[in-house]
C-alpha cells in the first residue's frame, strides 16, 4: 500500500506543479505584501484540500451511482492526466493556467482570488480529482482511506510552501529552470498515466470474462 500511496502522491505533486503555481500566484497578487501573500496560499491549500478530500473519499460511490465501473475510470482518467503531461511537456498547460489567472485579475467581480482561480481550477482542478478519485479506488480499506488524506494534505502542504516563498524562488529558479523542471515532470506523469490505462484496461478485460463465464 506504501507504494500506491507513494505514486499518488507523486502523481498529485506533478498534476498540482507548485513550481508552475509560483509565476501564477505572483500574476494574481499584484502589489501584496509576503504576509498577506502567505495568507493567500494557506487559504487557497485549504480550500483545495477540502474539495480533494471530499472527492477522494465519496469519488467511488459517485461512480458506482452513475453506473461507471472503476477500470472504465482508470482508462478516462488516465487518459486525461495523459494529456496533462503531454501539456506541461509542450508548456500548453502554463498558457491555459496563465488565461485562467488573466481573467482573474481582470474580472472586477472576481474578490477572492484563493477560491478563484487558485483553489479552482489551479489546484482542485479535473486532473486532481481524476487522480484523488483513482487512489481511492486502489487503496480501499479504512487504513489506505486514512493514508489517500495524508497524501492530499503533504502534497499540498508542498504546495503551500512553494507559494509562502514564490517571490524569492521565482528569483532563484528563472523561467529556465521551471522549464526543464515541468517538462521533466511532465514525462513522469505521462508513464504513471499509461499505467492507469493499462491497470484498467486489464481491469475491463477481466470483468468481461467474468460475464461471459457467468453467462
Amino acid at each position: 500500500m506504501f507504494d500506491l500511496l507513494l505514486s499518488g502522491f507523486v502523481t498529485l505533486f506533478v498534476i498540482l506543479d507548485p513550481l508552475g503555481l509560483v509565476p501564477l500566484f505572483l500574476a494574481v497578487t499584484p502589489g501584496v505584501g509576503a504576509a498577506e501573500r502567505r495568507r493567500i496560499a494557506l487559504r487557497a491549500c485549504l480550500i483545495a484540500f477540502v474539495i480533494l478530500t471530499l472527492f477522494g473519499l465519496a469519488g467511488l460511490m459517485l461512480l458506482e451511482g452513475l453506473g461507471i465501473t472503476l477500470g472504465a475510470f482508470r482508462v478516462a482518467g488516465g487518459l486525461f492526466l495523459f494529456w496533462i503531461g503531454f501539456e506541461l511537456v509542450f508548456e500548453k498547460r502554463k498558457e491555459r493556467h496563465e488565461r485562467s489567472a488573466t481573467r482573474a485579475v481582470d474580472d472586477p467581480d472576481v474578490a477572492d482570488v484563493a477560491a478563484f482561480p487558485l483553489a479552482i481550477p489551479l489546484m482542485a482542478g479535473p486532473g486532481a480529482i481524476s487522480a484523488v478519485i483513482l487512489l481511492s479506488g486502489s487503496v480501499p480499506s479504512l487504513a489506505g482511506q486514512i493514508g489517500l488524506v495524508v497524501v492530499v494534505f503533504a502534497a499540498l502542504a508542498v504546495t503551500f510552501a512553494f507559494l509562502a516563498v514564490a517571490d524569492h524562488f521565482d528569483r532563484w529558479l528563472g523561467a529556465t529552470g521551471r522549464a526543464v523542471i515541468s517538462r521533466l515532470l511532465g514525462v513522469l506523469l505521462a508513464a504513471l498515466a499509461v499505467q492507469f490505462v493499462a491497470d484498467g484496461i486489464a481491469a475491463l478485460v477481466q470483468s468481461s470474462q467474468s460475464i461471459a463465464t457467468a453467462a
